[in-house]
């Protein structure tokens, strides 16, 4: 990444010294001269935004690098000043559709070209060291103050949607699992369930159940209730049907609300908070401004003694070498495992993972391949060392960096991080989405300001700056984490405001 600020005049960008190609900061046309790369380049035809150009020719065969690391190979001769994209370079990596794997090539550790380390005290002026929350009765803090009705499986949803409707004020969350599930499935969703119903943003919980299903909802119960979570518990074949559950259910969720909101936010140290990020409708410019600058902001928290988590484990895939570079051995050792089991299912399915990394939006935004995306995406955990990596929904039992091992997908990846902890998520999107979260609030950061203004009502913040106004990476990352503090002590995010609230739960084997 560019040590300096981006001039805002600036046709091309050179990532890193090694790198054969260049990237386009607005659309080049054919015949244009751009310098970028230290030479003259002539751009044989027109180059999108966003889209990479060579720097130099490049034979068949050949590795591409981009931050200094290898994101593909060459499928044809591509001439200095032509467009490199999908048309002229595959990916080394998840093609389960070939006989033979194609050789990965490793790239040099720490050539990743992110964000430069941030002070330890860098923009932790007075008044951020702390943000105002919800302390709970087992020491933990919130960023909301949620009273949750939560159906322990499907057949519950209607009893739940009606008390919401009773009930303005609580949040249900119907949802499809609880039933029909079997060993690591249902354990997993009764790990993700649990992990809402005990969130610090719950004040309190009525757990709803149908009385048959395969979740043990009364274990569930008590076993929250152990865990001193403010748990009511209601089961729709004993209170004779669901339209006298969602009555009685009314006047408990009614009770809770009351309860909770005598509650008051107090300051608490900033080292108790735990941000999931994400990023999705990814596009070139996601590992160049918003990813960068979010993790010059992770840093700052990791810094004041706060965590982060960085999930979407086939968003590691070419770049998982440099992760387990930060990390102990035996870390390590969990990331390159989990990376090797998401390729491997695309071998055992015989199936080509480009089908959706990158997703076709990401591959109009000018991502060419999976490594080019993951090398992109790993800057929003910034320097850190990995502290360790978890399994999905599962709780980090130490602070600072922390990897989940979750799908791409967003919000299966959201729900996980939330399920393990996260009080708040920064999201960066490119080609823009509103997915929000039931019980966390889900901040959007624009990668660019074309999209920041198109899609106004969505964003949150605009980190195409960097682009757009040669605003520096730092500032930008400072401007993400005060955000963030903003968000922790209760500003409204987009998502929120427009009641966006996606609850999907990653699917580990067959319904039965």
């Amino acid at each position: 990444m560019p040590a300096q600020p981006i001039d805002a005049h600036t046709d091309a960008l050179l990532m890193h010294g090694d790198d054969n190609v260049l990237l386009a900061v607005a659309e080049l046309p054919a015949g244009h001269v751009t310098h970028a790369g230290g030479a003259a380049v002539v751009i044989t035809a027109p180059i999108p935004s966003g889209h990479k150009l060579a720097r130099r020719d490049l034979a068949a065969g050949e590795i591409v690098l981009k931050y200094g690391q290898p994101i593909g190979r060459a499928t044809a001769a591509i001439a200095a000043g032509e467009h490199v994209h999908v048309h002229n370079v595959e990916s080394l990596r998840a093609r389960g559709d070939l006989a033979v794997p194609l050789r990965v090539v490793r790239g040099r550790a720490g050539a990743n070209n992110a964000p430069s380390p941030v002070h330890p005290q860098a923009g932790l002026a007075a008044g951020m060291a702390t943000f105002l929350g919800y302390r709970r009765h087992d020491g933990r803090a919130g960023t909301r103050n949620h009273v949750l009705v939560l159906p322990s499986v499907q057949c519950a949803n209607g009893a739940v949607r009606r008390i919401g409707q009773l009930v303005p004020g609580v949040v249900p969350l119907p949802h499809v699992y609880g039933c029909s599930q079997l060993g690591a499935d249902l354990e997993q969703t009764t790990r993700t369930l649990a992990g809402f119903a005990s969130h610090p943003n719950v004040a309190a919980v009525l757990l709803v159940g149908l009385g048959c299903e395969s979740l043990d909802t009364a274990g569930l119960a008590a076993r929250l209730a152990a865990d001193a979570v403010n748990v009511r518990l209601l089961n729709i074949q004993d209170e004779g049907g669901a339209a006298r559950t969602a009555e009685r259910g009314a006047a408990i969720a009614a009770e809770l609300l009351v309860e909770a909101q005598r509650l008051e936010r107090t300051p608490i140290p900033l080292s108790e908070l735990m941000v999931g990020l994400e990023c999705g409708g990814s596009d070139a410019w996601s590992g160049i401004t918003a990813n960068p600058a979010l993790g010059t902001a992770s840093d700052l928290l990791v810094a004041a003694g706060g965590s982060v988590i960085l999930s979407e484990t086939t968003e590691f895939i070419g770049a998982e070498h440099l992760l387990a570079a930060r990390a102990a051995p035996d870390q390590a050792r969990r990331i390159l495992e989990a990376v090797a089991r998401g390729e491997d299912l695309a071998r055992r399915m015989g199936v080509d993972m480009r089908g959706a990394q990158p997703s076709p939006g990401n591959i109009a935004g000018g991502l060419t391949t999976i490594e080019e995306k993951s090398l992109g995406a790993i800057t929003k955990g910034g320097h850190a060392p990995v502290q360790e990596m978890v399994d999905y929904a599962c709780r980090p039992t130490r602070r600072g960096l922390v990897l989940m091992d979750t799908p791409g997908n967003d919000a299966e990846s959201v729900t996980g991080m939330v399920a393990g902890g996260a009080q708040v998520v920064a999201f960066t999107t490119g080609r823009g989405t509103p997915v929000g979260c039931p019980i966390a609030p889900v901040i959007k950061l624009a990668t660019n300001t074309p999209l920041a203004r198109r899609m106004a009502d969505d964003i949150d913040l605009d980190a195409g700056t960097v682009i757009s106004e040669g605003e520096s990476l730092m500032d930008v990352g400072a401007r993400i984490f005060a955000e963030i503090i903003a968000v922790a002590s209760g500003k409204e995010t987009a998502a929120e405001h427009w009641g966006y609230a996606e609850f999907s739960i990653n699917m580990i084997g067959p319904r039965v």
